[in-house]
């Protein structure tokens, strides 16, 4: 990549983007160049700047990132990313593999994966996705017609899909493991020790947990909440519950 021109980089990107994975500013690309990504290209239009933002951020990466981003004109990068990134970068990966992700879910497992019943917010899934990452669990599996990989739930989760295993997967087709959902009517999330390749079911932000999941689950269990309070945010209840089974070891 370090030896494109803007005009043979243009050229490749219109060439790679399909089926590729945007990565949507600094700090999307970063973690994926953390993480093992296969970044194909990265452009930008200020190298500079970003440069160093890697010096003072990710100074494990100031040289990787001086060898491969192309700068381009600020009106070509505009036409790439309509809506450009503050940090001016923005770059293409391909997307971590079905086959990879599934071996990483299946048994035996050392961290839960958290299971996201038809989601219908991409910013939610992102976030989640960046929670499960930070906290180490070996994934997410979401259901429904959402695509955990679109570019706006991979921006959310600032490129975090190649730390963890982002799946969607059929109710029937589940990793193996005792399946806990959360729901109201739980016991009490407090009174039980989550175990390690638990799967953690939470339901979609508007209905809650499917009638199949829900009857599906091994057991129920519920966050602690104040009376007269409604719910929490789909984010917040995932952090909840995976910082009370541990967190990285």
């Amino acid at each position: 990549m370090n030896d494109l021109d803007p005009t043979s980089a243009l050229r490749l990107w219109h060439e790679t983007a399909p089926g590729a994975v945007v990565l949507d500013g600094f700090h999307a690309l970063k973690h994926a160049l953390r993480f093992g990504a296969d970044v194909r290209l990265a452009v930008t239009s200020d190298k500079e700047s970003v440069l160093a933002l890697a010096a003072e951020l990710a100074d494990d990466l100031t040289g990787t990132l001086r060898r491969s981003l192309v700068e381009v004109p600020a009106d070509e990068l505009r036409e790439l990313v309509p809506k450009v990134h503050p940090t001016r970068v923005v770059a293409l990966a391909v997307r971590r593999g079905r086959t990879e992700n599934l071996a990483a879910l299946a048994a035996p497992r050392r961290s839960p994966v958290v299971v996201l019943d038809n989601p219908r917010n991409l910013g939610n899934v992102g976030a989640v996705v960046r929670l499960a990452a930070g906290f180490g669990a070996t994934g997410v599996v979401t259901t429904g017609d959402l695509d955990p990989w679109h570019p706006n739930v991979v921006r959310a989760g600032a490129g975090l899909h190649f730390a963890t295993a982002v799946e969607r997967l059929s109710l029937d087709a589940f990793p193996p493991g005792p399946l806990y959902a959360l729901d109201p009517a739980g016991d009490d999330i407090r009174t039980v020790t989550l175990p390690d390749d638990a799967l953690l079911a939470f339901g979609s932000e508007r209905h809650g947990l499917s009638v199949e999941l829900r009857e599906r689950a091994d057991t129920l269990l519920a966050l602690p909440m104040r009376p007269q309070v409604s719910s929490y945010n789909l984010a917040t209840s995932v952090a909840m519950t995976l910082f009370h089974w541990g967190g990285p070891n």
